[in-house]
């Protein structure tokens, strides 16, 4: 299977979003909250080989598995919440675990499970439901297999201006939990993970986008131009952008990968 390109996945998902308001895809209400996840399209590209197995860690509304099952990952999902968006993903080969509330920590996988394991906006949560970040830092490293990699995304800053903005605001969504480097690092550190790499992204505000008409919404050049104005203020504005990214790896002493998970032990294990 050829991969579409990361532009086009979220052209799709921004056209099931508005034929399917019942899905709940609301960062997908434009092109331009859509366009958020193209940096994590690409840093996942990056590190994770086609066929790996993945785990996406808090599934949500199941964006994240439909870009892992078009990229040709062998995805699997876990969740604290229904999986009711099991009947649009694009492959039924799809494992699906629904977790239990009173414990929001240990995962139902035998260790070593998975090649890769993926937080979108899901760590930061942890200590809501009871958890906390180190207790499922843990829990993540002892299910991926040895050379593995975990990628978090939409991990808030803690000197973020959107949020301390929308702390102003009576009822305003905002962060309870907000972080920093040296917080990525000591927490990566204490489950047996090498950071491999980590910054910050996200200056300007995009989930306004489904307010405006619909050619603007789905207009692929306002997506673009506000990218690159974004990107073009993030590198001296940098220390207040909303969010962190960052990708770990679980050492294997067997391998000298460089930090990526090795291409021919993932052929080997779908063979």
């Amino acid at each position: 299977m050829t991969r579409p390109p990361v532009e086009a996945i979220a052209l799709e998902l921004t056209s099931r979003a508005e034929a399917h308001p019942d899905d709940s895809l609301l960062q997908f209400g434009s092109l331009l909250s859509a366009y958020q996840y193209l940096p994590l399209y690409r840093l996942f590209r990056k590190y994770v080989p086609e066929g790996a197995r993945v785990l996406d860690w808090g599934t949500g509304n199941g964006h994240f598995s439909y870009y892992l099952q078009r990229s040709g990952y062998r995805a699997s999902g876990y969740s604290l919440l229904d999986g009711s968006f099991l009947r649009w993903l694009p492959e039924h080969e799809y494992p699906f675990l629904r977790g239990d509330e009173r414990e929001p920590v240990l995962l139902p996988y035998a260790d070593s499970s998975f090649d890769a394991v993926a937080s979108v906006g899901v760590l930061e949560h942890v200590r809501e439901t009871g958890g906390s970040e180190a207790g499922s830092l843990a829990e993540i490293a002892r299910v991926l297999r040895p050379g593995g990699v975990f990628a978090c995304y939409h991990f808030p800053n803690r000197s973020s201006w959107i949020d301390w903005a929308a702390r102003k605001v009576p009822g305003k969504h905002h962060h309870e939990f907000r972080f920093t480097r040296s917080d990525i690092e000591s927490l990566t550190a204490g489950a047996g993970l090498r950071l491999l790499e980590a910054g910050r992204y996200g200056l300007l505000p995009r989930n306004f986008g489904y307010r405006l008409p619909r050619g603007l919404r789905r207009s692929r050049a306002l997506a673009d131009a506000w990218d690159g104005l974004d990107s073009l203020l993030t590198v001296p504005l940098s220390a207040v952008c909303q969010n962190y990214y960052f990708v770990a790896l679980k050492a294997d002493p067997a391998t000298s990968s460089g930090g990526r998970i090795d291409r021919n032990a993932v052929k080997s294990s779908t063979s």
